[in-house]
């Protein structure tokens, strides 16, 4: 597979869309937590992100709404505006033995931290981990774009996180997140095991403005 190093805003905007497959489930109650967080237990590796409710006026600012977990094939939107998070939650996200893979996970975890303290454990931060494959782009949406040759809608990342019911849009959005971060992962994971991958050449650097070897001047006929 050859792993190109950027993609421009022209080439993703002609890019089709990515979905995400799997099952979606709307977590909101702590039963439902602790029936979510015990499957999610028994998986070796998930994608998480999360979502806050957009602020449009100076000085205010919201907690953690929604806190994304995704295996291969089901999402669960934990619907931290209405549960907290819980002890379950901060038991899974300290678990050395359950890998966690997202993208800008320090402002993920600064912004779960003023709901609960727990310290994090096995992380991995995809903006990190793809400079290894040559890949120079941060954005989840152009990572993406680079291995899948598909796009990630961004057209709900300002709506209403705290909403009484989440939109179909929504619940697509949060899931399609956090599972194409641990879809990255994997590919990655399997290229690196492998060796099936070249990493693309650096550009050319920009060639020195040749400076003119006549004068003007001097060659003008008289």
């Amino acid at each position: 597979m050859f792993v190109r190093r950027t993609i421009d805003k022209e080439e993703l905007k002609e890019l089709p869309k990515t979905v995400f497959p799997g099952r979606i489930y709307v977590i909101q109650s702590e039963a439902e937590t602790e029936r979510a967080v015990a499957y999610l237990q028994s998986r070796s590796v998930i994608g998480i992100d999360s979502e806050t409710r957009p602020s449009f006026t100076k000085g205010q600012s919201h907690k953690v709404a929604l806190l994304q977990i995704s295996s291969e094939e089901c999402c669960f939107l934990f619907r931290l505006n209405m549960t907290g998070l819980t002890q379950p939650l901060v038991d899974l996200l300290e678990n050395p033995a359950v890998i966690k893979v997202g993208l800008s996970l320090k402002d993920d975890f600064m912004m779960l931290h003023k709901r609960a303290p727990f310290a994090q454990q096995s992380c991995i931060e995809l903006q990190d981990y793809v400079h290894q494959f040559g890949i120079q782009d941060k954005s989840l949406q152009k990572i993406y774009a680079i291995l899948f040759k598909e796009k990630i809608s961004k057209s709900q990342r300002l709506s209403n996180w705290e909403a009484d019911v989440l939109s179909d849009g929504q619940k697509q959005y949060a899931a399609t997140d956090a599972w194409a971060c641990l879809n990255i992962y994997n590919l990655l994971q399997e290229l690196k095991q492998t060796g099936d991958w070249e990493m693309a050449a650096l550009p050319p650097a920009p060639k020195e403005r040749e400076e003119a070897t006549t004068d003007p001047i001097i060659n003008q006929q008289s």
